[in-house]
């Protein structure tokens, strides 16, 4: 039996065109099958949504007169005029395009990838294979990395009410002035990045979330910190709340959420995103999912042992890097033979609201339902830190969880540049360093990384109460005068 591919990637998605690259680097011959949904394969919501915060950290930071342009006064407490509002979408819009040229489909089609534009399913008969554009593509091998659409809550109303996403938000005209109402329904990290965006823009929104408070998945001090961050910044957190109606009446929004009647201009959908699953034909080839996403083991094999997949149709961690961490598994498995299986313990991520609040590995919670009494907490504020006092921020916490031996379990960071300083911590427990080498290093002066190092120097302190007793001893008999 011959075929034609070595592997095809049904994209969509980064972490798609990564796979292909990375298979075609192998000198394997690839195909890429890439729907024509322009630039939203990239992510394009989490990349507006930083250009956005970015521009509202920068606008906070004028004096509180304001900086005069004419008539017009400019203050960070006040809406954006309309001017350099559509100014800060031209950049944001800029920054996604100048991204989307980097990862171009150009740029695969040079590599030697085979760029297939168009949907299609797989089918069984004469043999496996994916049809596209009236034509069978014949492969060892296959890759599942297609983008997921967002999660619509079935709310009455919703719909006839009208209402955005993070996926289509970007290509809305009518979004050109800063001083709208919203309400963002759902607390996944996009929908926490725009809520902050927006209103430090000038926006005035309303956060509504189902559970007790933000991020429950997170650390509760992190998410504590993030909350407060929020509502520090004009965003009314609605939590223990689930929108149950949404109506039009004369030309106004309303959605109710609990005992709240909420009137804005727009309603924004960020409730998370569900895998397209019925699109591929997965029944037909013996490859089977749940409501969450496809089932696959540690290989990222699906039920069909010649079909990979990853990324948003697992229905797991939806993080760019998260994906791109399991299509590198997956190409290796499916070019060779499948023996490399994925470990999340050690992938870092990071929501990036302004401070950004980044994790790698187990909360305190879970390590202790784990470990036990084998834990330690390493804790440092970031008020501690010189680099801090003098950009003034001091908002922060760095938490690093370890076991007495020094094992590093897992670590929440909440602060300025969170999401650079947990690549060390990370790489600590991907290559099973102990946390006293972190303690060790010693840190420029003055970074952030001043935090990380002085938080790891506590578990010498928590860790070893005889030798602190020991030396104290020591040098009480050295004063004494006898030796």
């Amino acid at each position: 039996m011959t075929f034609e591919y070595n592997l095809v990637v049904i994209g969509g998605t980064t972490a798609g065109r990564r796979a292909a690259m990375a298979a075609v680097r192998r000198q394997s011959r690839v195909a890429l099958v890439e729907p024509p949904i322009g630039k939203i394969w990239l992510g394009a919501g989490s990349i507006y949504s930083q250009a956005l915060n970015q521009a509202g950290q920068l606008f906070q930071q004028l004096p509180p007169g304001g900086i005069s342009r004419g008539e017009e006064s400019v203050s960070g407490n006040l809406p954006v005029p309309a001017g350099q509002f559509s100014d800060i979408w031209e950049y944001a819009h800029a920054v996604a395009d100048n991204w989307a040229e980097e990862n171009s489909l150009a740029v695969l089609a040079a590599e030697g990838v085979d760029v297939i534009m168009g949907g299609g399913e797989f089918c069984r008969l004469p043999h496996l294979a994916f049809n596209v554009n009236q034509r069978q593509l014949r492969s060892r091998a296959y890759l599942i990395a297609s983008a997921a659409r967002p999660a619509i809550p079935e709310i009455p109303g919703l719909a006839e009410t009208g209402y955005l996403t993070a996926a289509d938000l970007w290509q809305k005209p009518l979004l050109k002035q800063s001083n709208l109402s919203w309400a963002i329904i759902g607390g996944s990290p996009i929908g926490i990045e725009l809520a902050q965006a927006l209103a430090r823009l000038g926006g005035k929104i309303s956060l509504i979330v189902k559970g007790d408070c933000l991020l429950s998945n997170e650390d509760s001090e992190a998410a504590q910190l993030i909350q407060a961050q929020l509502e520090a910044d004009g965003v009314k957190v609605i939590t223990r709340s689930q929108v149950t109606h949404a109506k039009r009446i004369e030309g106004k929004r309303w959605v109710l959420a609990g005992d709240s009647a909420l009137e804005v201009d727009q309603i924004l959908v960020a409730a998370g995103q569900t895998p397209d699953i019925q699109s591929l034909n997965l029944d037909g080839v013996g490859v089977k999912y749940h409501q969450r996403g496809i089932i696959v083991n540690s290989k990222l094999q699906t039920t069909n042992p010649q079909i990979y997949a990853c990324g948003d149709f697992l229905g797991g961690y939806q993080f760019s890097q998260v994906a791109e961490y399991e299509a590198g598994i997956a190409v290796k498995n499916a070019l060779f033979f499948p023996v490399f299986s994925v470990d999340y313990g050690a992938i870092p991520r990071a929501i990036f609201s302004e401070p950004p609040l980044a994790r790698v590995g187990m909360t305190e919670v879970e390590a202790r339902k784990h470990y036990g009494k084998d834990v330690l907490v390493l804790r440092q504020y970031f008020k501690s830190a010189l680099k801090g006092q003098i950009l003034g921020a001091t908002t922060g916490l760095c938490k690093i969880i370890v076991r007495s031996q020094g094992e590093i379990l897992g670590a929440s960071i909440v602060g300025k540049e969170a999401e650079e300083l947990i690549q060390v911590l990370a790489l600590g427990m991907q290559q099973k360093i102990k946390i006293e080498a972190i303690a060790h290093l010693p840190a420029i002066s003055t970074t952030f990384s001043e935090v990380l190092q002085q938080a790891a120097a506590q578990w010498q302190q928590q860790h070893q109460p005889f030798w602190h007793n020991f030396w104290e001893s020591w040098f009480n008999w050295r004063r004494s005068g006898f030796f």
